[in-house]
């Protein structure tokens, strides 16, 4: 008997956690991202540092951000994007591989892991919130196309110091608009994503000018996103 209200309880709690994150992901595939996690984390650190929060952040959609944009972060982040379902396990299996070796660790984290991460969870890497990212990772494949999982991630993004998404780092790397962003500029963005705070776009070192040639030349070779053929059904609904 005196197990039974615990056990209530902790049914009431999973209940409600299963049936809210599943709502807030149904809303969210129709629905802006305008705050995140990261967002009021940083705010917050930045405040304890005893300084003046900085948050740029404008939502853009998908068709107002350069084409340029998804492949420069498809090549450089994640190519198999457009074909896997959330997770890619040749690159998770190279990962291990790499650390039996003794190697550097290596990041095997897709596009719809981060987002994942951006969207409903901590930045600092655990157990803990990389159990719940596999969770999140399945629940936005199940319920988001993968056009919405990149327009969610390119609009939610850490891309500098207080910058977040891709209209946000437009205006404060390069004085333009996601539009307008170049081939050349959008690489430089995506050169930078592993550690936006350390490396800046708008003043790229060597390193990040090297990464940026090698990106662009990925962007030739990935497949391209949306593929052509969603393009055209769109043109024929409207």
């Amino acid at each position: 008997m005196k197990l039974r209200k615990p056990l209530r309880i902790l049914r009431n709690i999973i209940l409600f956690f299963f049936i809210s994150t599943f709502a807030t992901a149904v809303l969210y595939r129709f629905l802006p991202v305008y705050v995140t996690p990261l967002m009021v984390i940083r705010s917050v650190q930045q405040l304890s540092k005893g300084e003046k929060p900085l948050w740029h952040h404008t939502w853009v959609s998908f068709d107002k951000i350069s084409p340029h944009l998804p492949m420069a972060v498809i090549a450089s982040e994640d190519n198999r994007f457009a074909t896997h379902n959330g997770f890619d396990f040749t690159e998770i299996k190279k990962a291990m591989k790499e650390a039996e070796k003794g190697r550097r660790r290596r990041g095997a984290s897709t596009i719809s892991q981060q987002t994942a991460k951006n969207v409903f969870l901590w930045p600092k890497s655990s157990w803990l919130r990389k159990g719940f990212e596999v969770y999140f990772t399945c629940l936005i494949e199940l319920c988001w196309s993968k056009e919405r999982i990149m327009e969610v991630y390119l609009n939610s993004i850490e891309m500098g110091k207080g910058i977040y998404g891709a209209q946000a780092a437009a205006k404060y790397k390069f004085n333009t608009t996601a539009a307008k962003l170049s081939a050349g500029q959008c690489a430089l963005i995506a050169a930078t994503l592993p550690n936006p705070i350390r490396f800046d776009s708008a003043r790229p070192s060597a390193y990040i000018k090297k990464r940026q040639g090698q990106i662009l030349r990925l962007m030739k070779l990935v497949p391209k996103f949306p593929p052509a053929e969603k393009k055209e059904e769109k043109i024929k609904k409207k």
